[in-house]
């Protein structure tokens, strides 16, 4: 038997006779008059509005105090120091003095702050090695070439944590203390471990594991970071939980920020005790702060931040005021729309067609 040819002419190119490929399916073309789409402008003002209100009494009702320590109080002279490369192993500490008018209740948030420091240029944020810091062993002898100049040190032992992240890691400590109205003075305690994110302490960040090593073992043949003080087994060697790649304030730096002025926890209010119970009482504090971080080389500042939080968390009032200039902007426009159909098509053809 022959073969049938097949048709190859333009009839066998043309799409099935359906609904579908024909498009003939029920379609809905909705048509804008003004009756329908001013009360819709409207609306919409009026929720942008609502919203925008709303938020700003939530982020109002948050307390906050800024305090720029950089050369405050008595921080001037260990401003000057720093300045003095020679000068950078001696310790410095001074103490800034503050008074908290109403008393912030509920949770109380103690940050530091930094501006100008530029965490998010590119080659700084590469300057890292997340397999080292991850605990694999084969990474923590040899570190990634992007840590570079801050891999090995200069007797060529690899650096742990390496990179210029970790090496430009902020090191003020703070002691806040309260002066109560009968002259005594009580420490805030201050909660410095659990305030980082579950996925870094138990999964982004992990120490590596030696059987029958201690953790100092376990970094045997590794450098400390060219401008830290001690190593990274020693961040907290009270504490096996909060030391080395897991410690909560290295975890906590290593998240970059987005912008150049920025701040990071480091601590929350302990409210177990009196007279802390419910929040910071009024009345006079200090803070003494151990003033380690150099901040005149990139014309920079230091600030700590005791804030409290809502459900939309600080005192940001970016998106309350968004939402106020759109429900403005939308609110004039449908005035100019009301005028404009009420001039020339309230009584014509032209706007209900």
């Amino acid at each position: 038997m022959g073969k049938v040819k097949a048709n190859t002419g333009p009839l066998a190119q043309r799409p099935d006779n359906s609904a579908f490929k024909q498009q003939r399916l029920p379609a809905w073309s909705p048509m804008l008059t003004a009756n329908t789409v001013l009360p819709f402008f409207y609306f919409m003002a009026l929720i942008c509005m609502l919203l925008g209100v709303w938020l700003l009494l939530t982020v109002q009702s948050t307390q906050e105090i800024k305090l720029d320590y950089t050369e405050a109080g008595t921080c001037d002279r260990c401003f000057e120091k720093r300045k003095d490369v020679s000068l950078a192993d001696q310790a410095c500490s001074c103490t800034v003095v503050f008074p908290i008018e109403k008393a912030f209740k509920g949770d109380v948030f103690f940050y530091y702050g930094l501006k100008n420091f530029h965490q998010n240029l590119r080659r700084y944020m590469d300057s890292r090695d997340d397999g080292q810091m991850v605990g694999r062993k084969t990474r923590l002898k040899n570190p990634s070439t992007y840590c570079q100049p801050f891999r090995v040190d200069s007797k060529g032992l690899p650096i742990a944590p390496c990179g210029a992240v970790a090496n430009s890691i902020f090191n003020d400590t703070f002691t806040l203390t309260y002066h109560g109205p009968t002259g005594s003075s009580v420490r805030v305690p201050l909660l410095r471990k659990g305030i980082t994110w579950y996925t870094d302490k138990n999964i982004k960040y992990r120490n590596p594991k030696i059987e029958n090593l201690t953790l100092a073992q376990e970094f045997d043949g590794t450098a400390k970071p060219l401008y830290w003080k001690n190593p990274v087994y020693e961040l907290d060697h009270t504490d096996p939980t909060n030391t080395g790649f897991i410690n909560d304030d290295l975890i906590i730096w290593m998240r970059e920020a987005a912008f150049p002025n920025f701040k990071k926890l480091y601590g929350v209010l302990y409210r177990a005790e009196k007279p802390f119970t419910k929040g910071l009482p009024a009345g006079n504090y200090s803070i003494d702060i151990s003033y380690n971080f150099p901040v005149q080389y990139f014309r920079g500042r230091k600030e700590v931040v005791l804030t409290t939080l809502t459900w939309f968390g600080g005192q940001n009032h970016f998106l309350p005021i968004t939402y106020l200039v759109t429900s403005s902007l939308i609110f004039l426009l449908a005035i100019a729309l009301t005028v404009v159909w009420w001039k020339f098509g309230k009584n014509g053809k032209n706007m209900e067609e």
